[in-house]
């Protein structure tokens, strides 16, 4: 009887290293979370990624609109900022934040901001000073400066990284003359100083 025991536990384990049914069941069963895990990571890293271009194009064309202009009144600033929203689309734009500005360098180099205009957001405040790049620290210089803040909330990471503030700053020189001329005003939800 001995012998029965060992030989009868041997033949189940020939047949269960065999079965290539549970073998594949167990691996799929080990595999499947880390597959998951690994698509909805690419998930909402390439959303991530979008939302962080369609920020970066925001800015880009805020500012460059702005530059096109000798002065600014309310309403063109006003839908110079709402341009932004048309940019990020198909994502919703209630929560960006959009700021344009003029910084006005002296002769050293040393910037102060002219005027300023929010969209959703509280505007730089006029003759406030302003620390350029090392690059654009150029004496008697105006230069036009567009930033974009956008908080994107991961839909399915949101529980371990919870709301990136995505933001994006671009400077353009005018085009038309040295300085643009702000709004001394503007109606809600923009505001300027």
């Amino acid at each position: 009887m001995s012998r029965s025991a060992p030989t009868g536990f041997r033949s189940r384990l020939r047949h269960f290293a065999r079965n290539n049914d549970a073998v594949s069941a167990v691996e799929f069963a080990i595999v499947l979370p880390f597959v998951l895990l690994m698509y909805i990571g690419s998930v909402e890293l390439a959303d991530g990624l979008a939302i962080q271009f369609k920020v970066t194009q925001a800015a880009r064309t805020v500012t460059d609109l702005t530059t096109q202009y000798v002065s600014l009144d309310s309403g063109t600033v006003t839908t110079i900022l709402a341009a932004s929203s048309s940019i990020v689309a198909p994502y919703p734009a209630t929560n960006m934040t959009v700021t344009v500005s003029e910084v006005t360098t002296d002769s050293g180099g040393h910037g102060t901001v002219t005027w300023s205009c929010s969209l959703r957001g509280t505007p730089r405040t006029a003759n406030q000073s302003f620390t350029l790049p090392a690059a654009l620290q150029t004496a008697n210089v105006s230069l036009i400066l567009g930033e974009v803040t956008y908080p994107y909330a991961p839909q399915l990471g949101f529980v371990i990284t919870g709301t990136v503030n995505m933001r994006e700053s671009t400077y353009f020189y005018p085009r038309l003359s040295n300085q643009v001329a702000g709004p001394t005003s503007a109606s809600a939800p923009v505001s300027c100083n």
